[in-house]
């Protein structure tokens, strides 16, 4: 008789079906249990526990809130009704972010960014528009 231990011999564990526990092919796997922190959402058999730090690391990523909701599997309403604040915040941090490395790359002499933020931030264009060119001709009545 061999020494295995009772984790490894042990079936899937409760509340999961063989063909659940075939997604883990380990070779020794080990279950148990972990304490996790955050807001708890929903009501009954769907309550979860979310951590909102996990929720702003994924709204930095720009996710969308569908994206997140199917992550933590809770109803798209629950996780906006619950983290609308830290999701825009989050989405504008990484703006801001993203805002502050592109200027810093055009300073550094990159001529595609300078070009492209001077058509944002400085409605430069590569076709000017001449405003006397297209005014209109003035009215005369007299013959």
């Amino acid at each position: 008789m061999t020494d295995i231990p009772e984790e490894a011999n042990s079936a899937a564990p409760e509340g999961e079906t063989e063909e659940q526990q075939s997604d883990y092919n380990r070779k020794d796997p080990k279950w148990g249990t972990m304490t996790k922190e955050g807001l708890v959402v929903g009501r009954g058999k769907n309550r979860t526990v979310i951590d909102p730090r996990e929720v702003q690391h994924l709204a930095e990523l720009h996710c969308s809130i569908q994206e997140m909701a199917d992550f933590f599997q809770v109803p798209r309403e629950t996780l906006k009704y619950n983290f609308r604040d830290i999701i825009a915040k989050a989405k504008e941090t990484t703006k801001q972010r993203l805002r502050k490395a592109q200027i810093s790359l055009a300073l550094k002499g990159n001529a595609t960014m300078l070009i492209w933020l001077g058509k944002q931030y400085l409605g430069q264009s590569e076709n000017p528009i001449d405003t006397n060119a297209n005014s209109p001709l003035p009215w005369n009545d007299e013959e």
